[in-house]
């Protein structure tokens, strides 16, 4: 069995230690006690993986009112516009306190920031470091927040269920929907320990989902725990059919997860080719490689379709090598490691899941459902993405809305009392650890549906099929867990399998394509 141990107690505990966590953490840290939770270390997060960069409106001819009009459009009619304009108004003393902090982003021979354009921008707006400009960040804010008195780091730590009233044995309708957060149940995985960990405000900033399909660029991690969590404690959730699959990410089937072939590199220069050297992107959009992801992704993945390909091609040979190998140094490293010189040789892409744009659904202030809940990051629904996010809108948004939650908790934090009476971890009735086969070949079970059933284009018996398959799962799942030790690997099939209904149910419910779902039996738009 597990065994319980005594209880913590701090004014904020933060489960997740990318951009949002890290920001809010420091924010907060000087009104009270904080714990961060990771679950391996504080390094290894989604925003570590972020090449291109973090948009913001730095030098004219750029405005708000062009940034606020990309991301509409990039949205496609899905986007709440005072969240748009909200972050991209807020971006850039975002920025400045990100500088603060010790993020050192590229400038030019002029000592003026050297900005990128991507795709479905109009300006150039990409603050960056070379190419890995998210491992910049996340190195500034780790090291701030490792020297923080009032901070404490939990490495090596998995949240199970965050606690609410349903764990005191309250189940009443009046609970349904008056729902209150007092921490959560944390797994030490060093330890197999499982410890209460109570709380005034709880933020949940746990990334991404990526790994619940085949083909990802989020690290292994990226299994959605935190909107699983929510989702379990019956908050609100939304916009879970809206996938953002990266139209290139390094085609090299044996790895796993895919590396990223930055967005920048095409708003560089670099053409998208057939392998038989053919360019096809003006079939599909006027803006051609530069056209948003979805679209871009979408057309990738029909060409592959009627060329029988496993990949097409990304061209920046026609660049001068040493700007392109100044440029983008990782990249480049990257591909001669497995042969591929890309001042002389094209890169061989796929689209690889890479970004929800759903997830818990927050307010203004990063307030989800759920009262001393709040959210930020990619695990959160802001409405800032719609049904399509603007490529590098996610740093920023994080930054953005973990402010937005400092700002709102700060005035709340010191008038709660942290609850009392809260059981230990109760895992009576458990009895063995299972077999790790079991829950490896689930999970490879889930991979496999979501990426053949729920992937770039849809329809409606492949989201039945995929339920159907799904479901089985689920019990088998539920029973596992009911019997069974509690472990991270099985948390996490856990959580991937409440990710993968909550996605195919979504994407039932939309008759129509827009952005990022795609459906065949019903192609065109809803106005």
């Amino acid at each position: 069995m597990v065994e319980n141990v005594m209880g913590r107690e701090f004014d904020f505990l933060i489960i997740g230690s990318g951009i949002a966590g890290l920001s809010f953490a420091l924010k907060v840290a000087d009104a009270g006690s904080v714990a961060i939770v990771s679950k391996t270390e504080l390094a290894e997060t989604n925003t570590s993986r972020a090449q291109g960069g973090i948009a913001s409106v730095i030098y004219a001819p750029d405005s708000y009112e062009k940034h606020i009009q990309d991301t509409l459009i990039a949205g496609d009619g899905l986007c709440n516009v005072d969240v748009v304009k909200k972050v991209v108004k807020d971006a850039p003393d975002q920025i400045a306190e990100l500088i603060k902090w010790g993020t050192k982003f590229d400038v030019d021979e002029k000592g003026k920031y050297s900005l990128h354009r991507e795709g479905g921008h109009s300006e150039k707006r990409i603050l960056h470091h070379k190419d890995n400009t998210g491992f910049e960040i996340q190195r500034a804010l780790v090291e701030k927040v490792r020297t923080h008195p009032n901070i404490e780091i939990f490495e090596s730590h998995f949240a199970i269920d965050i606690i609410t009233r349903h764990h005191l044995g309250h189940v009443t309708e009046r609970w349904m929907t008056d729902i209150e957060c007092f921490g959560a149940y944390i797994l030490d995985l060093k330890t197999n320990q499982v410890e209460t960990f109570l709380s005034k405000i709880t933020m949940m900033a746990t990334g991404g989902i990526g790994n619940i399909y085949q083909t990802t660029t989020n690290p292994p991690i990226a299994t959605g725990d935190g909107i699983a969590m929510v989702y379990r404690a019956k908050g609100i959730i939304e916009n879970m059919e809206f996938i953002q699959f990266h139209p290139t990410s390094l085609y090299n089937p044996s790895e796993k997860p895919s590396f990223l072939i930055t967005e920048a590199l095409r708003g560089f220069g670099a053409i998208l080719r057939r392998k038989d050297g053919k360019k096809f992107m003006h079939k599909y959009d006027e803006r051609e490689c530069l056209a948003p992801r979805d679209i871009v992704a979408r057309a990738i993945d029909n060409e592959l379709k009627n060329t029988g390909d496993d990949y097409v091609y990304l061209d920046v040979t026609h660049r001068k090598a040493e700007r392109t190998k100044a440029e983008y140094p990782n990249i480049y490293k990257k591909c001669l490691s497995i042969g591929i010189d890309i001042t002389k040789d094209m890169i061989p892409v796929v689209p690889a899941a890479h970004y929800v744009c759903g997830g818990i659904k927050v307010d203004i202030h990063g307030r989800t459902s759920i009262k001393n809940l709040y959210a930020a990051g990619e695990c959160s629904s802001t409405g800032l993405h719609g049904a399509n996010r603007l490529a590098s809108n996610s740093l920023i948004e994080a930054v953005v809305y973990a402010d937005a939650a400092v700002k709102d908790t700060l005035q709340k934090v010191d008038a709660i009392t942290l609850k009392k009476g809260i059981p230990d971890w109760n895992d009576e009735g458990t009895s063995h650890t299972e077999e790790m086969v079991l829950i490896t070949q689930s999970n490879k079970e889930v991979e496999q549906i979501m990426s053949t059933y729920v992937g770039i284009v849809r329809s409606n018996l492949r989201l039945k099929r995929a339920l159907d398959r799904l479901q089985i799962l689920y019990h088998e799942t539920e029973a596992l867990f009911d019997s069974s030790v509690v472990s991270m690997k099985l948390c996490e099939l856990r959580n991937e399998i409440n990710l993968g209904y909550l996605i195919i149910r979504m994407a039932q419910k939309r008759k129509e394509s827009r952005g990022l779902h795609y459906n065949i039996d019903y192609p065109k738009k809803l106005e």
